[in-house]
């Protein structure tokens, strides 16, 4: 009835790693499923379901929208990330800034509109859950 051997086993999709290198300059808008890495510049959109990575000597210019970031170079322009945005010391970033979770290294450079979505999420079902009661009560 039971078998160990699955008939279309389901196997892990490996993420794709894209690097744009050191004295390499992209100019245009980026899609994928895969993570970035950014040590050269970008001036465009880059739009991935996974993490973006921007290099100690790495500038983005344009839109970002990301699962997770890390940032250790530069950014400006608008950035969308629904999970964690870790910002290193040696970090300069300037724009809008749409996050989940926010992590700051003391010595970055944060000049930036600054909105957490997920905090606003749990505020506002913990608001709903509390006035549930209210109304049973």
């Amino acid at each position: 009835m039971f078998s160990s051997k699955d008939k279309n086993p389901k196997k892990p999709r490996a993420m794709e790693r894209n690097v744009v290198a050191k004295n390499t300059t992209i100019v245009g808008d980026i899609n994928s499923d895969g993570d970035f890495r950014i040590d050269g510049t970008l001036e465009g959109t880059l739009k991935t379901n996974g993490r973006v990575i921007i290099g100690v000597d790495g500038l983005i210019k344009g839109n970002v929208e990301a699962t997770n970031a890390d940032i250790e170079g530069k950014f400006s322009g608008q950035l969308q990330v629904s999970n964690t945005l870790t910002i290193k010391a040696t970090a300069n970033i300037s724009g809008d800034v749409v996050i989940g979770k926010l992590s700051i290294e003391p010595g970055a450079s944060f000049n930036a509109t600054c909105a957490m979505k997920g905090a606003l999420k749990e505020l506002n079902q913990n608001n709903g859950q509390q006035k549930n009661k209210e109304k049973t009560a």
